[in-house]
């Protein structure tokens, strides 16, 4: 972290910590999305599920997994 951010963070915990209920409740209101974790997670999960589903990434059956856990030469796959 640079001593910019830094110093733009601590001004954020300052604001946050003293502005009314209303421009607070505003506040989280806009940054909501990206404060819910699960939320975030969810769309990556689902992203990457619809590339797959695509035929985007490649995917394995579990043999193929296993002869290439056993198999340095088969790995290449990866």
């Amino acid at each position: 972290m640079s001593v910019k951010t830094k110093m733009i963070r601590e001004k954020l915990h300052q604001f946050v910590d003293t502005i009314e209920d209303k421009k607070a409740i505003a506040l989280f209101s806009f940054f909501e999305d990206e404060m819910d974790i699960d939320s975030q997670r969810k769309k990556i999960i689902f992203a990457e599920r619809k590339r797959v589903i695509s035929g985007e990434v490649k995917t394995y059956q579990w043999e193929e997994v296993k002869a290439m856990a056993k198999n340095k030469k088969l790995r290449n796959g990866l």
